[in-house]
């Protein structure tokens, strides 16, 4: 065990290499045992292909505006993947040992990623609602724009980070899914459903991955909480825009789409970090100095704020036409 008082950052993330070899199993799938975009799409090679794309054209038809622009949202969310990989190979500390078990994880994090983007734009593209075009140049933009999400390549905030965020997304496919189903779009929501599951199993992931380190260097880590938290979570998408239209302008207006139908509300951000208050027993943690102690006291005091916060905010009524959707 490392002491707090010893410990580094990089001592701590070297010291978890055993406990994340002994996790992978259960927190990737093997590529067997995956499913693939080609497992919930109409197939080419079959003679049914044409007749089987006729019907998905007819449901997509009739899901609503704002359901298609979060749908496009979440697709360039998800199609901006090299840009996170990219981001978790500079997190001071983490070994770059190619067959350790922290870049076996990045690699299998990445793999399984991948293949939310490419079943959600083959979707979009077969639905006959978007212009790829457009979606295509926002996708561009978001991967050549990059992001700002105040790790500062922190083991500690960038690991609060992806508990947030993949939770998050969890959350955003699940009610897409939902919604899908309501529309009468079944297919839809079991893509959307299987996407949802990975980013369920890997906040699971990133959250033991917290609670390790609170384990090891308690303190750092509430600090490093309260910070990101004081910060406030940004999606990774918090830069996209369309063609013609300024920095981030789009993202709000995706956001809006969201919080509209219930996809993700600013009751949601409040309920994340709810679990994670009671994920990481932040109420019961010891071994704080005075500093831990009022990082422990912010962030226990936050949801009460943050809900006083939700109850004021309107849901935006404000409609946008996306250029993405034809």
């Amino acid at each position: 065990m490392i002491t707090a008082a010893l410990a580094s950052r990089a001592e701590v993330i070297k010291w978890m290499e055993s406990f994340v070899s002994e996790k992978l199993s259960e927190f990737l799938k093997t590529v067997e045992d995956s499913w693939q975009p080609a497992d919930l799409l109409p197939d080419a090679t079959m003679d049914t292909f044409l007749d089987e794309i006729k019907d998905l054209r007819e449901r997509a038809r009739d899901l609503s505006y704002d359901l298609m622009a979060v749908l496009v949202g979440d697709t360039i969310t998800e199609e901006a993947l090299p840009t996170y990989e990219s981001w978790l190979m500079t997190i001071d500390g983490l070994p770059q040992d190619p067959n350790g078990p922290w870049m076996k994880w990045n690699r299998g994090w990445t793999a399984e990623e991948n293949r939310h983007g490419d079943a959600l734009n083959r979707y979009l593209y077969l639905s006959g609602r978007i212009n790829m075009r457009e979606m295509e140049a926002s996708t561009q933009y978001l991967i050549a724009d990059g992001f700002d999400l105040q790790t500062d390549s922190d083991p500690y905030r960038s690991f609060v980070y992806t508990s947030f965020q993949e939770t998050a997304t969890n959350i955003s496919h699940r009610r897409v899914a939902q919604i899908a189903k309501r529309q009468g779009d079944l297919q839809l929501a079991k893509l959307c459903g299987h996407v949802a599951a990975d980013e369920a199993r890997h906040a699971k992931a990133y959250k033991a991955f917290v609670s390790k380190i609170f384990e090891a260097d308690p303190n750092e880590m509430m600090l490093a909480f309260e910070d990101m938290m004081r910060k406030k979570i940004v999606m990774p998408a918090h830069y996209m825009r369309e063609l013609g239209v300024d920095l981030g302008k789009t993202f709000g207006h995706f956001t809006d789409a969201a919080q509209r139908i219930g996809v993700y509300t600013s009751a949601d951000y409040t309920d994340i970090l709810e679990g994670l208050i009671d994920e990481w027993k932040i109420e019961t943690l010891t071994g704080l100095n005075e500093a831990g102690e009022r990082a422990r006291d912010y962030v226990m005091a936050l949801p009460v704020r943050l809900k006083r916060v939700a109850e004021r905010m309107k849901v935006p009524s404000l409609e946008y036409k996306f250029r993405w959707i034809a």
